[in-house]
């Protein structure tokens, strides 16, 4: 008998049945259909937004390449800039470097603009994971951070000099940030078990794609770093007014907050979209309980999670195993500068490599767990970020190089995406936005950390990234597997679940032994 037979038997055809949402949606609405796959795509196509107010720093903050109008030899020390005779070949206003002098003695600002960027992520992703579990909700939060970033995106274009521009990259990160795990969290919530995860690990595209349409943006605006903020932050306040509006909030948050009859309400539009219907007798419960307990759901939060032994160690485990994904990640991303290579080309190549990356954990995650998946894409990048730091960075073994650490970037992006659908399964509803918050901290730690470990050369910060991925893929076995568990509502329920779970194990495992 299948999963959804099982469902069915159980459940009846009398009235009054309640049942959770995971088994309203298998046996009634449908899993993913029609109304999931539109309000999927409106969703996650946030994604590209998060992905250029982050990466924009590539391109605005780079050296360009500076001449002597005088002859060779004729100018004095490059470091003295105009006063010594030299001109940037693109002007002054090409880029942030080139606009404020941030060269030699000042380089290190290129460096701490870009820290500070995540470092308002990191404090952006406590507040709004907190907002979105609690009065907010996780539409109303999507919509506040997609506007702010927006707004302050804008504001930065016009940064008269360097601190002002750095505190307006703070701001644009603290909302900014946040962005992609709200917009994960909008997304799957309303989608069945069976393709929560395939579908989940789909959301990864839409970064990839606004890195590359970046990119390409990016070539036409080489001359003025102000209008490529422009540019780049106009999306988000379009996002806001035109795809916001035709997005429903998540049925688990009304449920969870005691608002049944809302999560109803998108239940059965999710039934009528997709050609089904849910039968009049059927109603809502949490997890295994048979009533709501309005006051202990609306004051569940991040302290919950430390109370649990069991949610306590997930949490550490999975900020640590971020932190060090993230390291990588953005630092194999910006370490482009230190390729040698035409820049555009590097970050578009980097991005197209992601998006097989995610295809190959989507088709993998349905016979795999997510474990020794998140763990071995980790390994991955690791060894060939370890081989890149042995390759010498001359001639054509640059080359060899790239393609070393486009493999890194490769095992990075799976390793992201997959992280994404494995934080979100291990934590209940009730604290899951303020866990992926918490987790997204960690990933803005790892960020800050990267733009200095690609000062450091071209060959240490690829010993440094190989190191670290490798410790976080053997942490990863750490973690419990989660593939085919329902996605718990509560603490109570995460909780009883897992005692279920052991239960099953310890009886398995009693009879193998016989």
């Amino acid at each position: 008998m299948s999963t959804t037979e099982a469902l069915l038997a159980a459940s009846g055809s009398g009235g009054g049945n309640r049942v959770s949402i995971d088994d309203a949606l298998v046996l009634h609405a449908g899993e993913f259909g029609r109304w999931q796959l539109r309000h999927f795509v409106l969703v996650t196509a946030a994604w590209m937004l998060e992905a250029m107010h982050t990466m924009v720093m590539i391109f605005a903050d780079r050296e360009p390449a500076m001449w002597c109008p005088a002859g060779d030899g004729r100018c004095g020390d490059r470091c003295g800039g105009a006063a010594a005779g030299w001109e940037w070949e693109q002007g002054s206003g090409s880029s942030t470097v080139a606009e404020w002098g941030l060269v030699c003695g000042e380089r290190y600002k290129v460096g701490l603009v870009q820290s500070l960027f995540f470092a308002g992520c990191m404090i952006g992703s406590g507040v709004f994971g907190h907002l979105s579990d609690s009065f907010l909700g996780r539409k109303g939060t999507l919509q506040m951070v997609c506007f702010l970033s927006g707004g302050f995106g804008l504001l930065t274009a016009f940064s008269p000099n360097y601190w002002i521009y750095a505190a307006f990259r703070l701001l644009t990160g603290f909302s900014a940030g946040s962005i992609c795990f709200c917009s994960f969290i909008l997304a799957t919530e309303p989608i069945g078990p069976s393709r929560r995860g395939v579908v989940g690990t789909s959301t990864c595209y839409f970064f990839s794609g606004g890195i590359a349409a970046l990119a390409g943006i990016a070539t036409m605006f080489q001359s003025s770093w102000r209008m490529l903020y422009i540019v780049t932050s106009m999306p988000s306040l379009a996002f806001v007014l035109t795809a916001m509006p035709f997005v429903s909030e998540s049925p688990r948050w009304y449920l969870v907050r005691g608002r049944v009859d809302d999560a109803m309400r998108v239940l059965r539009d999710i039934a009528s979209t997709n050609g089904k219907s849910i039968p009049k007798g059927v109603g809502l419960k949490l997890d295994d309980e048979d009533g709501f307990d309005e006051k202990v759901v609306e004051t569940s939060s991040i302290l919950d999670v430390f109370r649990s032994r069991t949610t306590r160690v997930r949490l550490v485990l999975l900020v640590f195993i971020t932190f060090l994904c993230s390291v990588v990640y953005f630092g194999l991303t910006l370490n482009v500068v230190n390729l040698k290579i035409n820049l555009y080309i590097s970050v578009v190549v980097n991005s197209l490599a992601e998006m097989p990356a995610y295809l190959l954990t989507a088709v993998l995650l349905r016979h795999f767990g997510r474990k020794p998946l998140t763990s071995g894409s980790m390994l991955l990048s690791g060894i060939f970020c370890t081989i890149a730091a042995l390759i010498a960075g001359v001639g054509a073994m640059r080359v060899a190089r790239m393609a070393c650490g486009v493999v890194g970037i490769f095992g990075m992006a799976a390793t992201y995406n997959l992280l994404l659908v494995y934080a979100s399964e291990l934590f209940p509803t009730v604290v899951r936005t303020v866990a992926l918050g918490c987790k997204a901290q960690g990933s803005q730690m790892g960020a800050i950390l990267a733009p200095m470990v690609v000062l450091l050369g071209e060959r240490v910060p690829f010993l440094m990234f190989g190191a670290l991925a490798i410790i976080g893929g053997l942490l990863v076995l750490c973690l419990p597997e989660t593939k085919n568990r329902p996605l718990y509502d509560t603490m109570a329920g995460l909780e009883k679940g897992e005692r279920s779970s052991k239960s099953e194990e310890e009886v398995a495992t009693g009879n193998s032994e016989i």
